[in-house]
């Protein structure tokens, strides 16, 4: 498992408020078997519809792996689609005015953090990004400070979810993985597991 405290890379600004999960990934690609391909899908529709012109067909944003949105991004249907859709297109953290919080849980669970900053400090983000596409967003978690240019920012995350990600135990099925002995131990000493076992022998022999 691996901590996440310091991302860096180029900012993709997607202004819009109550961008809803259904947006992110429509409910069409809900049916896939794995979550691999979904990258290339993420907003098709609203793509669609632009035609050419969406912040992630511009070639400026390209490789960018941090994601600026306006308020209640993720809103909608809980579907884990949309945030595995963002970050397997590339995204590696969201800086936002406020997120759904299941979305933001899913995120989480995936390893991607989802900070916020006031509605000020993010539409002068965007109005940045939007001017200068190249320029690199340094987000701290130890320090919560989101950096780009001469520009420093407190950003905020609640501290649990901070922790997690900083000490790595972000991923839940990792963990329970990486514990497997000892769960194995602690089930071999759980008395009703036995009798269960001792009673589906009885009844097989019978």
């Amino acid at each position: 498992m691996s901590s996440v405290s310091l991302l860096q890379g180029r900012g993709l600004p997607l202004p819009g408020n109550d961008i809803d999960t259904d947006r992110i990934i429509p409910a069409r690609f809900l049916r896939c078997i794995t979550f691999e391909g979904l990258g290339e899908h993420v907003f098709t529709d609203d793509r669609a519809q632009a035609a050419g012109r969406h912040a992630f067909d511009q070639p400026q944003y390209q490789g960018a792996s941090l994601l600026v949105v306006n308020a209640n991004f993720g809103c909608g249907s809980s579907r884990e689609h949309a945030p595995q859709a963002i970050a397997r297109w590339g995204i590696r953290a969201l800086i936002g005015e406020s997120f759904a919080e299941i979305f933001a849980g899913n995120c989480l669970a995936m390893g991607v953090p989802c900070v916020t900053a006031g509605p000020e400090i993010i539409q002068r983000l965007q109005t940045a990004l939007e001017t200068d596409p190249t320029q690199t967003l340094r987000l701290d978690l130890d320090h919560l400070t989101l950096t780009w240019g001469n520009q420093q920012v407190s950003v905020y995350m609640a501290e649990g979810p901070r922790q997690m990600l900083r000490a790595g135990t972000w991923d839940a099925c990792g963990q329970l993985v990486a514990q497997t002995d000892a769960i194995r131990a602690t089930a071999g000493r759980l008395p009703y597991l036995h009798w269960g076992s001792a009673a589906q022998g009885s009844a097989q022999s019978a």
